[in-house]
């Protein structure tokens, strides 16, 4: 709490789950730090239900170390995960980071007026607002908003940072490094996993729309953003859809996709 405090934020505790989840509704939060050891309801849990009705952000600091715990708490919605013990400095550089994107959540203009301001990057002129992927998937960055065919796709903040980062570099390999570096801190470099899961979470949300395939994996490296082609010039039944195909059971197991 002194952490934060000392970082400008006004900070309210919790002492279980169930008042977690009751605190973050009755008083929507600009940040949840969020352990997974918690009375009545795991941290697990908690982190699935303030998602549904907020788009704060969320860390987990736990000292549960297992992978699988970190992976699944990313899955659910968290955006990042603090491995205690943990340095102060470690704390508020990683928050930091996170308050460096902008916020999509349109109703936290209040909100935000007790927590650090950190300012956007201004976008250059000449930059298009507009990202054409191709197979009907629109990216309009100016409104962080994602279309395929017409229907809103509902992404996380990071979820549509990954998305965004890929789509400007269209046709290049992206290393997890480069993209950990752009949208989290040069401080998470080694954290790939990170990218790993959100790539997982993303792929699944526009596979609810079409069945193409926008990002590949390129094993060991990272991943790459092709424009596709129409749903007619794609081969039915096959290709490269089923490599994106990943579950989250495979993650347990360690597969690097």
């Amino acid at each position: 709490m002194e952490t934060l405090e000392g970082a400008g934020f006004r900070v309210t505790s919790a002492r279980d789950g169930r008042e977690a989840v009751g605190a973050a509704q009755a008083d929507p939060p600009d940040l949840v730090t969020l352990d997974l050891t918690l009375p009545h309801m795991d941290g697990i849990e908690v982190c699935r239900r303030i998602r549904e009705s907020s788009d704060c952000y969320i860390v987990i600091v736990s000292a549960r170390s297992d992978e699988v715990d970190k992976l699944i708490g990313l899955e659910v919605g968290a955006d990042d995960f603090v491995l205690k013990p943990f340095s102060p400095r470690e704390l508020r550089a990683r928050v930091a980071a996170l308050f460096r994107r902008p916020r999509s959540n349109g109703g936290a203009d209040d909100a935000s007026a007790t927590a650090p301001h950190v300012p956007a990057p201004a976008q250059p002129s000449d930059e298009p607002s507009t990202i054409n992927c191709g197979a009907g998937l629109v990216i309009n960055s100016a409104r962080r908003e994602v279309q395929v065919d017409g229907a809103i796709v509902d992404l996380t903040r990071i979820e549509y940072d990954v998305l965004e980062f890929l789509a400007t570099h269209l046709s290049r390999v992206c290393t997890r490094e480069e993209m950990v570096l752009a949208i989290w801190s040069s401080a998470l470099t080694h954290d790939h996993h990170l990218v790993d899961v959100h790539v997982a979470n993303l792929r699944g949300k526009l596979r609810r729309h079409s069945d193409a395939t926008w990002i590949h994996t390129i094993r060991g490296i990272g991943y790459r953003m092709d424009r596709e082609g129409s749903q007619e010039g794609r081969r039915a039944g096959g290709g490269p859809y089923l490599v994106a195909r990943i579950d989250s059971e495979d993650w347990a197991r360690g597969l690097d996709f």
